[in-house]
């Protein structure tokens, strides 16, 4: 059974979610602070972790940080209906995906089950491009033979465009073929994916070689 880790202060939100997601065939380790959800993160390594952005102590945009900074782990947050500039700030964070407030438990289970069947998508071969090595079957990317610390969602995103070097994606392609297939989501998923992806990438992020944009369409991997 998939271990969520929910990481949400509101108690009626908290037990309705880990009730819901335990009838869902999940195993739900449910805390109320941030401090709390990261001791267990490292206690109990959980398939995907689920985050409340307004949190007290250190906030939801901090946790998400943290996070990404020692473990691959995908990451839902919560954000407050109508609230883009947490929205962005939380995806800008780390963030994989996002479910608005009031949170419906259907729509967080779906959510939940398509990061996890990204995550555990297989791969194949590895791929020299200029200097970035892309092992697709150990799903390791390297730059002058260091490791690159990729989350699952970027990982996707640059095996999606690597695939097909010159092609130029759509942002609607790519929520589509990284997302998840059919996803309706916000196309600022991808734009705030490929910032963070640039960052660790390339040489220069407002210069890039890998990852470039063509205006009007979407995104293409080189030509390099």
């Amino acid at each position: 059974m998939p271990k969520v880790l929910l990481i949400e202060d509101d108690p009626a939100v908290r037990q309705g979610l880990e009730l819901a997601l335990t009838r869902q065939g999940h195993r739900v380790d449910a805390v109320g602070t941030g401090e709390l959800g990261l001791e267990r993160l490292r206690a109990d390594r959980p398939d995907v972790v689920v985050l409340d952005l307004m949190l007290p102590g250190i906030d939801g945009f901090e946790v998400c940080r943290r996070i990404q900074a020692e473990s691959l782990v995908p990451i839902i947050m919560l954000t407050a209906r109508g609230d883009d500039v947490d929205m962005v700030a939380g995806l800008e964070a780390g963030a994989d995906d996002y479910v608005v407030k009031p949170v419906q438990a259907r729509v967080l289970e779906a959510r939940i089950r398509a990061v996890l069947r990204r995550a555990g998508r297989e791969q194949e071969s590895a791929e020299q491009h200029g200097e970035l090595t892309i092992d697709r079957a150990g799903l390791v990317v390297t730059k002058r033979g260091a490791g690159i610390g990729l989350t699952p969602t970027e990982l996707r995103l640059l095996l999606e465009l690597s695939a097909t070097p010159g092609r130029v994606h759509s942002r609607q392609q790519l929520l589509e073929s990284v997302w998840d297939h059919g996803y309706l989501g916000d196309s600022r998923l991808v734009d705030a994916c490929v910032q963070r992806l640039r960052a660790k990438i390339e040489d220069d992020s407002a210069a890039p070689v890998y990852v470039q944009t063509v205006r009007g369409f979407g995104y293409r991997f080189g030509p390099l």
